[in-house]
C-alpha cells in the first residue's frame, strides 16, 4: 500500500509541475486552458480537504508544514497523519 501513496504523491507533484511550466510557458491554446482549469479544480479540491480535516493537524509538531504538504499532495498526505488513538474505557 505504501507504494501506491508514494506513487500518488510523485503524480501529484508531476501534475503540480507541468500546472508550473504551463504558466511560465503556455501551451497550445486549447491545451493551456484546460491544464490551468485542472490546476484550479485541484488546488480548490485541496483546499476543501484543509477545511474537512483541519482538527487532524491540532498537536502536531508542525501543523504548518503539514498544511502546506495537503495542499501540495492532498489525500496522499492526509493518509500519513497518524490519528490519535482512542482511549480505553476499560
Amino acid at each position: 500500500m505504501k507504494v501506491f501513496w508514494g506513487l500518488g504523491r510523485l503524480l501529484t507533484l508531476m501534475f503540480w509541475l507541468v500546472v508550473l511550466v504551463n504558466l511560465l510557458l503556455p501551451f497550445v491554446h486549447p491545451l493551456h486552458v484546460l491544464v490551468n482549469l485542472a490546476g484550479a479544480l485541484l488546488l480548490a479540491v485541496h483546499l476543501l480537504e484543509l477545511l474537512l480535516f483541519r482538527a487532524q493537524f491540532r498537536g502536531r509538531p508542525a501543523p504548518g508544514r503539514d498544511r502546506l504538504r495537503v495542499l501540495l499532495f492532498g489525500i496522499f498526505h492526509l493518509q500519513t497523519l497518524a490519528t490519535a488513538p482512542e482511549a480505553s474505557h476499560a
